[in-house]
């Protein structure tokens, strides 16, 4: 089945990607069209859009990464606010829909919230990303001056902190600084695969309780 994207229709088989030439209007004009779909996901970028129809793997991945964070700030009695899907947007510069993000240090700032306002709100402090189709760039997260960005590809966990101006890979997470995060993220994966998601958490729970 091909893409389809005009004025009327936008129909993207899963996994496909597309590249299209706009400027902060058509991108906003896309948007409306699609309305709260949450299929194909759609960023701005450098007056360029990108369209892109997840496959069924990058939902099961980011619920089960997604889980781990929850977790893990539970485990540590952290309070947090979650978010997916949410948009954000900083007018003519960028517009971006990360998978799953999180508030950890700044959660007071936005809880009740039904709107943020990007760029006078905080950011997230931690944004979950999983690339299958390339479609992902962690500098898409720069102008928002998000902290941490965890990044799932070809089937690793990378940890991206934001350091100055860029984006610099970390052995460790700023939130989970004695936590070997992406130990747990792939064994988790593996459980849920062979087994289910239910059976990967009950089993991290138990670790982490263990090694209390």
């Amino acid at each position: 089945m091909f893409a389809v994207v005009t004025p009327d229709t936008i129909h993207l088989p899963p996994g496909t990607v597309v590249r299209l030439p706009g400027s902060w209007q058509d991108y906003q004009a896309l948007n409306k069209q699609l309305g709260d779909r949450s299929s194909p996901r759609i960023k701005y970028r450098d007056g360029e859009i990108l369209l892109m129809a997840p496959l069924p793997e990058h939902g099961r991945k980011v619920s089960v990464i997604a889980d781990v964070v929850k977790v893990l700030l539970d485990h540590l009695g952290r309070e947090y606010e979650a978010f997916t899907p949410i948009t954000m947007e900083l007018p003519q510069e960028s517009g971006i829909e990360p998978d799953y993000c999180f508030y950890i240090e700044n959660w007071q700032a936005i809880a009740g919230k039904d709107r943020i306002n990007w760029g006078v709100d905080p950011s997230p402090d931690l944004v979950v990303e999983i690339d299958i189709t390339s479609y992902t760039d962690v500098n898409d997260y720069l102008p928002y001056r998000v902290p941490e960005v965890w990044l799932f590809r070809k089937n690793q966990l990378v940890i991206y902190r934001l350091q100055g101006d860029v984006y610099t890979v970390e052995s460790s997470s700023r939130y989970f600084p004695n936590i070997n995060v992406s130990e747990i993220v792939t064994e988790c994966l593996k459980i849920a695969y062979e087994r289910n998601t239910s059976a990967a958490i009950r089993e991290l729970r138990r670790k982490l309780t263990s090694e209390s």
